[in-house]
């Protein structure tokens, strides 16, 4: 069989195509046929990724910088033979990396979900005799069969279809299901959602018959392509993740170099080095790596992001990836998808144009709340015969139901027909009602080429029927020679302002369906497209829109505000998307919005894509690859990028984006499996809730971290000191690890529960560049550190003048000078701008709470044998603990000032601009 370029398939004719296929449009293929090809080809299915197993993932959680650090330290100690330290270390490192296995537990599994859309049954013609396969059987140029219900089985170039319609918006995102016909030729060059001689694989038949023949399986089809891309996609780090990474980097580099010019000032300070030297010098790089290093940096960090997950999921958003919660804090652009995020996904009629006037139709979605209005008073559709017949029309040309199901209208057939159904009713009108009185009695379905539907209803056996028509308004138009007015009676037809209204209609994106009604004699009983043909009267127009959320269009502006670009990329087509566009409010400083079209998105270069990507706000006609490229386009002008999604062709972009955000109601498993967050309400204001709280996320870290580090610093700077003059130790390596873990948890993480501090979404995204810590930043931290050890140092030394305490007892009291200091500075931290006061001494309980646990925790470490045999400490007294909290006091009131000047100056600087 002769091979020819995937994208040609719809561009060949269809004898053309039967011969390259070896296939007869008849016959199918030969079983022998079949047979060979299955070998040549392999199974219809899609090719799996192996993902890490659960034993890499766990071993990846050390291969973190600091991490080194500490496992270095805890060999040294093991071969030094200081064995409790050495457990406590390897236990610390440990729990690092449980922590960091929890936290990944769940592997990417969009490949498996892609897989399981693939498998369905087929029905085949092989050898002239039709059959019943698994659609894994299937190879190029069998003959498939298609009907309602089916999901295609693989790509199908279409031969012969009778009123086929197939929902593609899986694949394409068009809101609608797509018309297919037999077309012999299409032009080359036409996007994937207008190949309308097509049926494509995992796309799924919602009416009419249709036969094709297999041009693709697995991984050539247009769902293999984009298995490929989930596949190719870069898994990028997150803003959070890579400024921690280079932040643990540099700490590193900085400890091995204080720890080496420590090692060598410990053998200088010995005028003969030998083994006990050695030993000391190296305990003292054990000491200063195990203070300098933040080892509770990653547990806060995890819990903050644990605790973001949970409120974020009760908010509607339920985070896959722990890091995205973070993610979301600095995005720039959001790319969303149009259908159910930014619209309602559910048809509305909001225009009426019936004996020449207009009327408007309020309410959204299905729901029968709103009513008929115009010129904003209440309609009565009985004061006009026009309209009261176009909404009849409506109802009875129409094969769908709305049901009332767990607390929710649910549509059971079209969303168009759906649609006239609820304006009839907020009318006051009922199809149950009517169908018992007007009773069909014939139909002419519809078909695509002749683009209407008719329905024939008998009244009374003594009078006429009645047909009613509804479809497109060039079909009915054409065979229109009269109309009605609002009192009933049959007037010349006003093609021009019809026209004209229609044309304003799609102005403002909406899809307008005509209604027309005959009359035929008494004895009728069948109608033909031949016998309504010059019978017909117009009655009117009904347009229609999936409308933009009215939450959404709120999120828009508040993201906006925030400095956040919104991009709306859809398959529809450009007239719905701009419309809808103009109604988000995704203008330009023009008041312009400027939308392209997939068609032209592959004319472009890359460079050249990237280029515009900024400045336009719609794209529309998307196919799947250039969801991709637009993503890629945007990452490269550094924006942090979102994504939502919920079809198959959304996954690829979904996995490449920053934050991948995947429906929750009408998301594909495979959009759910590459997102990083699923929105369970499918609603655009979600995904602004869920940045608002990653931006407090982001800045609670920072808090943990303006908390955590002094406290490193300050250790660090004490075995320094304490190394290079010789001052004798104030805190054991065992009290050092016992600062950085218990107090991390129990302290730290209630920075977690600090609520958004006011104006969080006034400002713009952090740059994606800016670091983690920034120089005012790093002062402080440097600064409280030296006072920190200070502290430590004035205690030590006090108790130590009084001969009557011991070693212990001086380091004990050095050890809590430190962890009250941290007491008092956790207060501090719960703003970097405003005092607790300001934010509510009592709003974070948990923080109280922690608090009290702390102090609770120190009492056990200063006073309970079994801890003091432990961690080598001893009991202190009253005097002690005046002066650790005397000390404590001055250090918080010292930071408040420090804090109090900037306000001033932050102040004065925006009185002079």
């Amino acid at each position: 069989m002769k091979i020819i370029p995937k994208q040609h398939w719809h561009h060949l004719p269809i004898s053309e195509l039967l011969n390259l296929l070896e296939t007869d449009s008849q016959q199918g293929l030969h079983p022998l046929e079949v047979e060979n090809r299955q070998q040549r080809y392999g199974p219809n299915a899609l090719t799996q990724k192996e993902g890490k197993s659960p034993v890499v993932i766990f071993l990846e959680q050390f291969n973190q910088p600091l991490i080194y650090i500490l496992m270095a330290a805890g060999v040294i100690t093991g071969l030094l033979r200081e064995w409790v330290d050495m457990g406590v270390i390897f236990a610390v490192v440990l729990l690092n990396a449980i922590v960091g296995f929890v936290q990944e537990a769940k592997a990417v599994e969009a490949m498996e979900a892609l897989a399981k859309t693939m498998q369905s049954e087929a029905t085949v013609v092989r050898g002239g005799e039709k059959q019943r396969i698994s659609a894994d059987e299937l190879v190029p140029g069998d003959l498939v069969f298609l009907q309602s219900g089916d999901k295609v089985p693989a790509d199908l170039r279409l031969i012969q279809t009778r009123d086929l319609q197939i929902d593609e918006s899986a694949l394409t995102g068009e809101s609608l299901p797509v018309e297919k016909e037999s077309i012999d030729q299409l032009s080359s060059d036409i996007v994937l959602a207008d190949r309308n001689n097509m049926a494509h694989s995992s796309t799924l038949v919602t009416y009419g018959t249709g036969t094709g023949v297999v041009v693709a399986t697995g991984d050539k089809t247009e769902i293999g392509q984009i298995n490929e891309m989930i596949a190719s996609a870069e898994v990028l780090e997150t803003p959070l993740t890579a400024q921690i990474e280079q932040f643990s980097l540099t700490l590193m580099k900085v400890i091995l170099s204080i720890a080496a010019l420590t090692f060598f000032a410990g053998l200088l300070r010995s005028q003969v080095v030998d083994r006990e030297t050695l030993k000391e010098a190296f305990l003292e790089v054990v000491a200063l790596a195990v203070g300098a290093v933040p080892e509770g940096l990653p547990v806060v960090v995890t819990i903050t992001l644990a605790i973001g997950v949970s409120r974020m999921a009760k908010r509607q958003a339920i985070i896959r990836k722990l890091p995205a919660v973070e993610t979301l804090g600095s995005t720039t652009v959001i790319c969303s998808d149009k259908t159910g995020t930014l619209t309602q996904n559910a048809m509305t009629v909001q225009d009426i144009f019936a004996g020449d006037q207009d009327y408007q139709v309020s309410g959204i979605g299905y729901g029968l709340e709103g009513e008929l209005t115009q010129q904003g008073i209440k309609a009565d559709f009985n004061a006009n015969y026009a309209l009261k017949e176009c909404l009849i029309a409506g109802l009875l040309c129409n094969d769908t139901r709305l049901v009332f199901k767990e607390q929710k209208w649910r549509v059971e057939g079209d969303p168009t027909e759906a649609a006239l159904i609820t304006s009839a009713t907020k009318a006051g009108l009922s199809k149950e009602t009517l169908e018992q009185e007007l009773p069909r009695v014939d139909t002419l379905p519809f078909e695509s080429q002749h683009q209407y539907m008719a329905t024939l209803h008998q009244l009374a056996p003594d009078q006429p029927p009645i047909a009613y028509i509804k479809g497109s308004v060039e079909k009915i138009l054409t065979r229109c020679h009269d109309g009605y007015s609002t009192q009933g009676e049959k007037i010349p037809l006003n093609a021009d302002l019809i026209h004209a209204k229609v044309d304003e209609m799609a102005h403002q994106g909406l899809r307008v369906l005509a209604f027309a009604r005959a009359e035929f004699p008494l004895d009728t009983f069948s109608i033909t497209h031949e016998s309504i043909e010059s019978r017909l009267t117009f009655l009117g127009l009904q347009a229609m829109i999936d409308p933009a959320r009215p939450e959404a269009i709120e999120a828009v502006k508040n993201c906006q505000r925030a400095g956040i670009q919104v991009k709306m990329i859809t398959g529809d087509h450009i007239g719905t998307a701009t419309a809808i566009g103009r109604k988000l409010g995704l203008n330009n400083s023009m008041g312009e919005v400027l939308t392209i079209s997939g068609k032209e998105i592959s004319e472009f270069t890359d460079e050249e894509l990237i280029g515009v990507v900024d400045r336009v706000s719609v794209f529309a006609r998307v196919a799947p690859e250039q969801k991709l490229r637009l993503v890629k386009a945007l990452q490269a002008r550094k924006n942090v990028v979102a994504m939502t999604g919920d079809g198959v062709n959304d996954a690829p972009a979904l996995r490449q984006a920053d934050i991948g955000t995947a429906m929750g109601i009408t998301g594909t498993e495979v959009a759910k499996e590459a997102a990083d967050m699923v929105l369970l309400d499918d609603n655009f204001a979600t995904i602004r809730a869920a940045v608002e709280e990653g931006r407090r996320i982001y800045d609670n870290i920072i808090k943990s971290i303006i908390w955590l580090l002094p406290t490193n610093a300050s250790l660090g700077l004490i075995i320094v000191v304490s190394s290079f003059f010789n001052l004798g130790m104030p805190v054991t390596p065992l009290h050092i690890l016992w600062i950085n873990t218990v107090a991390a948890v129990l302290l730290g993480t209630t920075l977690a529960f600090e609520v958004a501090e006011p104006g969080i979404m006034e400002r713009p995204p952090r740059p994606p560049q800016m670091p983690l810590l920034q120089r005012s930043t790093v002062s402080r931290i440097i600064l409280v550190g030296c006072i920190l050890c200070v502290m430590a140092f004035a205690v030590y030394f006090l108790e130590k003048t009084n001969t009557a305490t011991s070693q212990a007892s001086a380091q004990t009291a050095a050890a809590n000078a430190i962890v009250f200091g941290q007491i008092f500075l956790l207060f501090n931290c719960r703003s970097r701008r405003y005092t607790m006061f300001r934010v509510g001494a009592f709003s974070n309980r948990w923080l109280i709470a922690g608090v009290i646990s702390m102090i609770i925790a120190q009492l056990l470490f200063t006073y309970t044998p079994i801890m003091n045999e432990i961690f080598t400490t001893a009991p202190i007294g009253v005097t002690e603990w005046a002066l650790i909290l005397g000390s404590s006091v001055g250090l918080y009131i010292f930071i408040e000032l420090i804090k109090r000047g900037l306000r001033k100056q932050e102040k004065a600087k925006r009185a002079n601009s």
